[in-house]
């Protein structure tokens, strides 16, 4: 089974929930775009000012994404 790798993006502030929200809309419409398939596409409230957004992809297409949609940071998926 292949590793599966998130890529996360970090919002702070006030705006960070609706913020990281609408990061998820455009993360789920590249991945359809670009015929792409990903595992998971989701925000979670850390606190609030607080938000990440993040999309969970095989490490076969990670570069891809990595590379068009410049995450903060990424890390092995559970």
């Amino acid at each position: 089974m292949e590793r599966r790798i998130k890529l996360i993006w970090d919002f702070k502030g006030p705006d960070a929930l609706e913020t990281a929200k609408h990061h998820c809309i455009h993360l789920k419409e590249f991945s359809q775009l670009e015929n792409l398939s990903c595992h998971e596409v989701a925000h979670n409230q850390l606190n609030e000012m607080y938000t990440i957004a993040f999309i969970t992809v095989d490490e076969s297409n990670m570069k891809i994404f990595r590379d068009a949609l410049k995450p903060h940071r990424g890390e092995l998926a559970d």
